[in-house]
């Protein structure tokens, strides 16, 4: 158990590491054209939404479906949806700019949760969930800290970037949390997941689907498309 804790929380800091490179990326400017970093831009945005619907679609509601019935699902699904709602609305009046943030959090804390899960329980397929949200927090990191930094309301590289090594902390202590208690609560672990789940769908369709789109560009589409496509094809190679 103590070598599985170990694991869990180093594997987990390791797939936050990439939410720091992301912001680091983010962080120069000129290095593309106008256009093109706009073009970037948006497609990286809709990448993250296609990586998150996948995410919902192949790991939350399966995994969070397992140990439930229905009405448990329906009160946690829907319950996340109204939560996230109201924390939306919340910063939508304070002028903050964090959807990309949280969207981050509600697929990076969970999975965390369940990898330290996975680990307590011995499966190998931990160490690919572990690659597969590395990849997912790159360009979230580099998404959620583009949004943090721009308009009137925007906030300082500093403070921005500060947040986002916060983040980087959530995601071993949800390992922890996964892999000393949760695993031995599969209904709790599945609640959490689904609770998750609608809270992801909410941001993605209220906030990060709107942001993706670009008049005249093709490459957003595309880049929803390549964010399912590798949650697909990691799932397929977990099974």
């Amino acid at each position: 158990m103590r070598d599985s804790t170990l694991t869990a929380v180093l594997l987990a800091a390791l797939a936050g590491l990439p939410i720091l490179l992301g912001g680091a990326l983010a962080r120069v400017e000129g290095l593309l054209p106008g256009w093109l970093d706009r073009e970037v831009r948006h497609t990286v945005t809709a990448l993250v939404g296609g990586i998150l619907i996948a995410a919902v679609a192949l790991v939350l509601i399966p995994k969070g479906t397992e140990a439930l019935s229905p009405l448990p699902v329906a009160l946690c699904m829907g319950g996340g949806g109204v939560l996230f709602l109201w924390v939306d609305k919340a910063l939508s009046e304070s002028g903050a700019k964090v959807s990309q943030l949280l969207a981050m959090l509600l697929d990076y804390v969970p999975e965390a949760i369940a990898l330290g899960a996975m680990l307590a329980t011995g499966d190998p397929a931990a160490y690919l969930l572990a690659l597969l949200i590395g990849l997912q927090n790159l360009p979230e990191g580099f998404n959620a800290l583009r949004e943090m930094t721009v308009g009137r309301h925007g906030l300082r590289f500093g403070p921005a970037f500060g947040l986002l090594a916060g983040c980087t902390v959530l995601g071993p202590l949800a390992a922890l949390g996964g892999t000393l208690g949760l695993g031995d609560h599969p209904a709790l672990l599945g609640g959490v997941m689904l609770m998750a789940a609608g809270g992801i769908l909410y941001l993605t369709f209220q906030d990060i689907a709107p942001q993706a789109h670009l008049r005249r560009g093709w490459g957003p589409p595309l880049g929803a498309v390549a964010g399912v496509l590798i949650g697909v094809l990691g799932e397929m190679v977990m099974r």
